[in-house]
């Protein structure tokens, strides 16, 4: 049996310029974030019936992958040429469905990692982060960017960089463990118990990025942003590192129309008035981890 363990993320400021309308037509995007310790495991092994075995809120039983409903299990397996039958189950530490956390990519990371070392082949995480990208957003056609297949398969503080021809630059963002133990203290997240499609908010958020030139620009001081963000975690700057929290918060409700709700704002406004500096909802809007 192979198990991999796969880290989810947070997402600190930038997202939506790793989108490719955003990115390829504004020159580059830029997000900052970082793993949590928190993880989506996926295990596999082959079964012994010739079929797939596969778990998840339902369970599959077929003999060919292309009958897979699951899609980014069926995409995975094609993608990677696996013939072999196997059992595929997956667990996570949070509810992970539209948790805002990157779940969706770290599934499929997972998957991928656990089904190269299957067939013995060891690849660099930028290659599983790559390979993801192609399942999620070529193969599946989601409406998503990139940050989060990156993310969550190398780990750790990054700086990632969303260029126009496609490629992907991330930099570690070598935060002092005296800054990394004051953003554990300071940093509350909090489950709203609110599920939702992040496709469904982000085709408003792409269709919006393409025909909307204020959007394009709310999302150039996103950007920059992202940019101010690395600073300030450097310097140590964490008032200012809460207040772009903020700004970027309010920024990104003007994306679209289902990003937050009246009861996401009041948790925000109370959050607020009990004294934190900033905050955002994670991942497209909607739902999820505050």
């Amino acid at each position: 049996m192979i198990i991999t363990k796969t880290p989810l993320r947070i997402s600190f400021a930038g997202g939506g310029t790793d989108i490719p309308v955003f990115y390829e037509r504004e020159g580059y995007g830029v997000v900052v974030s970082a793993t949590i310790n928190k993880y989506m495991y996926v295990a596999i092994h082959p079964y012994f019936s010739g079929k797939f075995l596969l778990k998840y809120s339902k369970t599959e039983l077929v003999d060919d992958p292309k009958k897979i409903e699951h899609n980014i299990i069926r995409e995975s397996l094609l993608i990677t040429n696996t013939t072999t039958p196997l059992e595929i189950t997956s667990f996570a530490d949070i509810p992970s469905e539209g948790s805002g956390l990157g779940s969706s990519s770290a599934y499929c990371v997972g998957l991928l990692h656990a089904l190269h070392l299957m067939k013995g082949q060891h690849m660099p995480a930028q290659e599983h982060a790559k390979l993801a990208c192609e399942v999620e957003i070529e193969r599946l056609g989601h409406p998503i960017g990139k940050q989060d297949q990156y993310a969550v398969a190398l780990g750790g503080f990054n700086h990632m960089v969303f260029h126009n021809d496609g490629s992907v630059r991330v930099t570690p963002i070598m935060v002092s463990p005296i800054v990394k133990k004051s953003l554990e203290q300071q940093l509350l997240l909090f489950y709203t118990g609110l599920t939702r499609s992040a496709n469904t908010i982000l085709s408003e958020q792409v269709k919006n990025t393409t025909t909307d030139a204020q959007k394009r620009a709310i999302l150039c001081v996103m950007r920059d942003l992202a940019e101010e963000t690395k600073r300030v975690l450097l310097d140590g700057n964490l008032l200012r590192f809460g207040q772009i929290l903020h700004e970027n918060w309010e920024l990104k409700q003007k994306l679209a129309t289902t990003i937050s709700n009246a009861r996401i704002d009041e948790w925000y406004r109370k959050a607020r008035n009990a004294g934190a500096v900033g905050g955002k909802l994670l991942g497209a809007g909607g739902g999820g981890f505050i």
